[in-house]
């Protein structure tokens, strides 16, 4: 069953909290958390990839409200990651050794909030006495994935006691590895019509790295202004119970690379509430239901739009209006 958890805003904390009971009455668990906040949601697309016989690389995409992201290797915590970042390099591993790592978000408060799944990551042997680095990786290529995403391929580079990974550079800056027998990944969390510049290098166990293949240069699709990432199908429709008046919402989640669990409703055009679902975040269509009062007549424009995998805003949906007591 998924959960629900709700952030009302100080505007309509009571009317909220009343909600709450319409929506656990309709097999979904509601609970609030104190202060109108919930801690942050379990990160997702979480992977570990080893880099050389004693490091893993783990990342994973952007968490919404995470002002630090804990890294445990088993059930031990082996780093803190600022919550600008989401990746990390746990180094100091053993090699030849089978790892598990988790991941989860802490926000400012100190609150933290579920792990993501576990990850595993093996490290290769170790070589002794390696000084020699692979060989450039070549014919790279790079494409487009929608307009938030790339596809980059390239040759396998060549190593006398073989390559362990692969590390992917945007610009300057490492954002990606993948394992040694990979020759392709999907860069994730970009934005649209927008140039972007990537570079790979091979690196073998012993932590030498090649020198970075030809650069690929992609442009995104699209453009900024948030319909490719809206929620589409966006409905309204009012209904009155125990003398009282509520909206139900139901939309179909954007299409992005990455799972959306938290979404911002905006009533009669200020923020309302942010729901943030626990467990399995609806895919093919969301729905929720909140109160809005006890009189008759009155009109409400209602809009909903989704927290995205980089941790940024989509686009708003359709606005609609709903007025009290009137459809079923």
């Amino acid at each position: 069953m998924r959960g629900l958890f709700v952030l009302p805003s100080h505007l309509l904390r009571l009317a909220l909290c009343a909600a709450l009971v319409l929506v656990a009455s309709c097999g979904r668990t509601g609970t609030g958390e104190r202060d109108g906040a919930s801690p942050p949601g379990a990160p997702t697309g979480v992977t570990a990839t080893a880099g050389t016989a004693t490091s893993v690389h783990v990342m994973w995409n952007t968490t919404a409200r995470a002002d630090v992201y804990e890294v445990y290797r088993g059930t031990t915590k082996v780093r803190d990651v600022p919550g600008s970042q989401h990746m990390v390099d746990v180094t100091g591993l053993r090699p030849s050794t089978p790892y598990v790592f988790t991941v989860r978000a802490r926000d400012a408060e100190g609150r933290p909030g579920p792990r993501g799944r576990q990850v595993r990551a093996r490290t290769p042997a170790a070589v002794a006495d390696d000084h020699s680095a692979p060989t450039r990786p070549s014919a790279p290529h790079g494409r487009a994935v929608g307009d938030r995403a790339v596809q980059l391929s390239w040759s396998a580079s060549t190593d006398d006691r073989g390559v362990a990974s692969y590390d992917i550079h945007q610009g300057n800056a490492k954002i990606h590895s993948v394992n040694g027998s990979q020759t392709a990944a999907v860069v994730t969390g970009l934005r649209p019509a927008t140039a972007y510049s990537f570079t790979v290098r091979a690196r073998d166990a012993a932590g030498n790295v090649s020198p970075a293949a030809p650069a690929v240069r992609v442009t995104t699709p699209g453009t900024e202004d948030g319909r490719a990432t809206a929620p589409t199908g966006f409905r309204a429709r009012g209904h009155r119970a125990d003398g009282a008046y509520y909206v139900d919402l139901s939309w179909v989640p954007p299409r992005v690379d990455g799972e959306i669990t938290e979404y911002e409703i905006h009533l009669d055009g200020r923020p309302a509430t942010s729901l943030v679902f626990g467990g399995d975040a609806p895919r093919d269509r969301a729905t929720y239901g909140f109160y809005v009062g006890r009189h008759a007549g009155v009109s409400h424009r209602v809009r909903v739009r989704a927290m995205l995998p980089d941790g940024t805003w989509g686009g708003f949906s359709t606005e609609r209006t709903v007025t009290t007591g009137q459809g079923r």
